[in-house]
């Protein structure tokens, strides 16, 4: 049965201002000098807001399953350039910053707020607690975990957005494990974000590459939508925003 949404879908774009993440078209560091493009990053963003995104989500330090991390310097040092350009040419829109480090979500909160965090480490105590101090809402990445909320209810207080985690739970069959119980999560009637543009548990299953799995993508980002989703983390927001209008064309 589809699930019937009653809340507007969000579109989350994916800018990384790295030289490594996993999908080279959404990096946004000029490759000559290892620097901020302003141009290609307000074109990526101006393009994303044109296509149906609401939310920009940055990123300075790659996730990427082996990658080394980089080091929190270098992680602010391509960071703020980021956010002071779209603090200054779009101030009025909802920039998320992709990062497991409570003093880099600080630093990015006392100079450029408001943001969204949105944190991939599973969360840690000082972080949550900078983000209660801010009021800042949190993207909790539950890494399969989909109870993880029930055991710690000492977090009610903080605008939680819960995230599965797809990609950081151990194995593609561990993540499609999580996706057939996607639902257990609108038990705590919170914002639920899916992330599976182009990661492995897509390409991988049909022996593809993450440049040539869009329309797979696709295809999870409906279930995903069913089963309660409202926030759609994606490289393609023209694209996903198609699916999120033929899914409402379902639902009318």
């Amino acid at each position: 049965m589809l699930y019937l949404c009653t809340v507007n879908v969000q579109i989350m774009a994916i800018g990384n201002v790295t030289p490594d993440s996993f999908y080279a078209a959404s990096r946004l560091l000029s490759p000559s000098s290892d620097s901020i493009d302003r141009e290609v990053l307000l074109a990526w963003a101006e393009q994303s807001l044109a296509d149906g995104a609401s939310i920009l989500d940055i990123g300075a330090c790659s996730t990427r399953p082996g990658s080394t991390p980089a080091s929190p310097e270098e992680e602010w040092r391509r960071l703020a350039p980021a956010l002071t350009i779209l603090r200054e040419e779009m101030p009025e829109v909802s920039l998320s910053v992709d990062t497991f480090r409570p003093g880099i979500a600080r630093r990015a909160l006392e100079q450029f707020g408001p943001l969204i965090i949105n944190d991939v480490s599973s969360g840690c105590p000082e972080m949550m607690e900078t983000v209660r101090q801010w009021k800042a809402p949190y993207i909790w990445t539950l890494r399969g975990r989909l109870d993880l909320p029930a055991a710690h209810p000492e977090y009610d207080d903080i605008d939680l957005i819960l995230d599965p985690g797809f990609g950081f739970i151990g194995s593609v069959k561990a993540d499609y494990e999580c996706m057939r119980h996607l639902d257990d999560l609108r038990r705590f009637h919170r914002q639920i974000l899916v992330g599976v543009s182009r990661k492995s548990m897509v390409w991988k299953p049909l022996g593809l590459t993450p440049d040539s799995c869009l329309s797979a993508t696709q295809a999870l980002q409906l279930y995903a939508l069913e089963h309660g989703a409202t926030i759609l983390r994606t490289h393609d927001v023209a694209a996903t925003s198609q699916t999120i209008r033929l899914w409402q064309q379902l639902n009318d």
